[in-house]
């Protein structure tokens, strides 16, 4: 008899991106005095790299902080497509815009790719890049009428398109978008390039070096949380959500998702191309090269950080996918990235405020990171240069739209509110010794509300749960053992450690004796 039972395929045990374990980068030193610089850079992501590359070749004298390591934020966990086909958007910015604007949205992007090719070509950087076509497609006779639409934005706006009843994958499709030429890369192959570029003509880089403020005088300073100053002239701040935002209020204009990646192998041959689903919950679907072979790059399952189910539920819908649908085989990454997107679903690039145009922001890249992170350095060396930019009225932080900036404020800050609430009233049963291994809980201690994580060797860590941006309470990320906020986005290592903002100091720690 014949056994046709397959072994069960291992999960990998910690979230980790392929693109970081797969390249070295060099360790740079903490900032330890004071410094003056042309200009201040805060963010070792695709933009703050990309703009500081871009002014150093223009003669500026450049620092670059960054408060963990470079390129491990949502540059380091991207599923690195360089595409303008940011989902069916085209249709809709032209509902809201107009053709002008909306022309202007695809000409920026578009500008990025040939930006990051001609770079490539530049300085013969080996990061796997191909040329691709993109898809956006869909098994719900809802979206058809929606990519109709979409593929008549593509034709007044001039985009190489065409439409399709079918993609090469095991998955039921009516119709599909295909946006031609587009392109995929190694992240972070590619940004390495920039690095060491960057050090090699006196530009400056240093990690673990958290900016906590800018203060406003003769000069703007970036004030460090080890009490150090970058006295420049321009502050840039490309830290994902702006670690300085004036009087701008960002936290109020953008709202936090999560989504999650794994990469796997197949037992068939990747087909080529760039796809991603329509509907929801979000598929999409690109592959990149590992040791001569195909690593299939699975995402999806986005919502809003720190709220809904499990996090590792995420996890295994996107396996039951790969398994159903691609053939899989082997399971060898998984990781998850974190994206803020605007009221308008336009990035924010530009001064913080009107009257500081010296401080300028780059936040709110809906999950196209390495176009409109790329659009954004481009914009800010620019502006820094003095030199005229198509795109900066576009993408201005101080713009606001009635439609359809105020429906969404209302709903961002409704949600805010109902989860500050909530969380303030949960009640827990649960004790400390219910606590198993690797698990992380919300009790009560003393009346108060406590997060206690056991880690595998079975110390417990407890935090209190209060988030120190504005008071909301964090919720347990099973996925990545981390705490999120689910009002506007703050993460925290299970130790209360600040992973990613706006919140700036960490979650206290709790005393076990206190229990």
């Amino acid at each position: 008899m014949v056994n046709n039972k397959k072994d069960p395929i291992e999960i990998p045990q910690f979230p980790e991106p392929y693109w970081r374990e797969s390249v070295n980068l060099p360790n740079y030193d903490q900032l330890s005095e004071n410094i003056h610089v042309d200009v201040g850079i805060v963010g070792g992501g695709i933009t703050g790299i990309t703009t500081a590359y871009l002014l150093i070749k223009q003669g500026f004298k450049v620092a670059l902080l960054e408060a963990g390591e470079l390129l491990n934020g949502t540059t380091g966990h991207t599923t690195a497509k360089i595409t303008a086909q940011h989902g069916l958007i085209y249709d809709e910015l032209i509902q809201h815009f107009g053709e002008e604007k909306a022309k202007l949205y695809y000409q920026s992007s578009y500008t990025s790719m040939q930006f990051i090719k001609d770079t490539i070509n530049e300085g013969n950087i080996p990061c796997d890049f191909s040329t691709q076509d993109a898809y956006v497609y869909t098994n719900s006779d809802k979206y058809i009428s929606k990519i109709n639409s979409e593929m008549k934005a593509y034709e007044k706006l001039g985009i190489d398109g065409e439409i399709t009843d079918s993609i090469p994958f095991d998955i039921p499709v009516k119709s599909a978008l295909i946006m031609k030429n587009q392109a995929q890369f190694h992240p972070i192959q590619y940004l390495k390039y920039m690095v060491e570029y960057i050090t090699k003509n006196g530009g400056q880089i240093y990690e673990h070096t958290t900016a906590t403020d800018v203060e406003n005088g003769d000069h703007p300073h970036i004030l460090t949380s080890d009490g150090y100053r970058v006295i420049s002239k321009y502050v840039v701040a490309a830290s994902h959500f702006p670690f300085y935002g004036g009087q701008g209020f960002y936290f109020a204009r953008m709202y936090p998702d999560r989504s999650y990646l794994i990469g796997i192998k197949s037992e068939k041959d990747y087909p080529g191309g760039m796809y991603i689903n329509a509907e929801q919950p979000t598929r999409s679907i690109r592959s990149t090269s590992i040791n001569g072979e195909e690593l299939w790059l699975i995402g999806g399952e986005s919502h809003k950080t720190g709220q809904g189910k499990s996090t590792m539920d995420h996890y295994q819908a996107l396996q039951q996918f790969a398994q159903d649908k691609l053939g899989m085989k082997e399971y060898l990454y998984r990781w998850s990235a974190q994206d803020l997107t605007t009221l308008d679903k336009l990035p924010y690039i530009g001064p913080v405020t009107e009257d500081q145009p010296e401080v300028l922001i780059a936040t709110g890249y809906r999950k196209w990171g390495m176009t409109n992170g790329t659009s954004a350095a481009l914009i800010i060396a620019d502006i820094i240069s003095g030199k005229d930019n198509p795109y900066k009225e576009l993408f201005s932080p101080s713009r606001f739209h009635a439609d359809p900036d105020m429906k969404k404020f209302t709903q961002i800050n409704a949600d805010v509110s109902k989860h500050l609430i909530k969380g303030k009233l949960e009640y827990t049963k649960t004790k400390i010794e219910d606590i198993k291994e690797d698990e992380g809980k919300i009790i009560r201690v003393n009346g108060k509300r406590t997060g206690v994580y056991r880690d595998k060797e079975g110390e417990v860590h407890l935090v209190d749960t209060t988030c120190t941006h504005m008071g909301c309470e964090v919720n347990w990320n099973e996925g990545d053992r981390t705490w999120d906020c689910p009002c506007h986005g703050s993460r925290f290592s299970i130790a209360g450690e600040v992973i990613e903002g706006p919140a700036k100091k960490p979650i206290k720690k709790v005393n076990e004796n206190m229990t």
